[in-house]
């Protein structure tokens, strides 16, 4: 509002400089680009990320299973993936257990899994998901996660655009400061040597 004020301002002002107009029509152009351009970018981002990321939902929806391992034993070996997970203690070091599930094709399988410390006793139950041919695999990703990264995506990309735009006007700026001092400069060296002596006849 106050570019659009001053533009209207300077229209007809007889001490009007260009680099005054130029300011103006910088400033107004920012204030657009940073009520409009910034947050349609962030939307047309988070709408391209909502829709890729609720086709990849869908597809790890369709290429996951979920199945049930049983603990036969704790072991000292190195887990080979994913597990379920106590979220209270995913910041502690899980033990790794031998466990066997049953892959989507009904064949048994079994590897080194990292689980909870409650789940790590024989015999014990746990949920797990697998690909089609039966390798362990994370959980695929739900909805309401897919949702909150194309949130969190748009809002990101209208910050940085509204960022780009105002460094882009504050440079723009300091470029007519200079143009305009630089012009100051030569008609004071032009202007100085004659400095009060005008019409003296001095």
């Amino acid at each position: 509002m106050r570019a659009a004020t001053g533009l209207w301002r300077w229209r007809h002002n007889p001490l009007r400089r260009t680099t005054d107009l130029v300011e103006a029509w910088v400033a107004l152009t920012a204030a657009v680009l940073l009520c409009l351009g910034a947050p349609l970018a962030g939307w047309a981002a988070q709408t391209a990320a909502d829709t890729s990321l609720r086709r990849e939902a869908k597809t790890q929806a369709r290429e996951r299973f979920s199945t049930v391992a049983r603990v036969v034993s704790v072991t000292d070996r190195r887990a080979e993936g994913p597990a379920a997970a106590d979220p209270v203690e995913e910041h502690r070091p899980r033990p790794a257990v031998v466990a066997v599930w049953t892959a989507p094709d009904g064949t048994s399988r079994s590897g080194t899994l990292a689980t909870s410390r409650q789940q790590a006793r024989p015999g014990v139950t746990f949920p797990l998901w697998t690909d089609r041919s039966g390798r362990i695999t994370p959980p695929p990703m739900l909805p309401s996660v897919a949702r909150a990264h194309a949130l969190i995506t748009g809002f990101t990309v209208a910050l940085f655009a509204g960022i780009l735009v105002e460094t882009a006007r504050r440079l723009a700026v300091r470029l007519l400061q200079r143009r305009r001092y630089a012009r100051l400069d030569r008609a004071w060296a032009e202007a100085g040597p004659d400095w009060g002596r005008t019409g003296t006849g001095s």
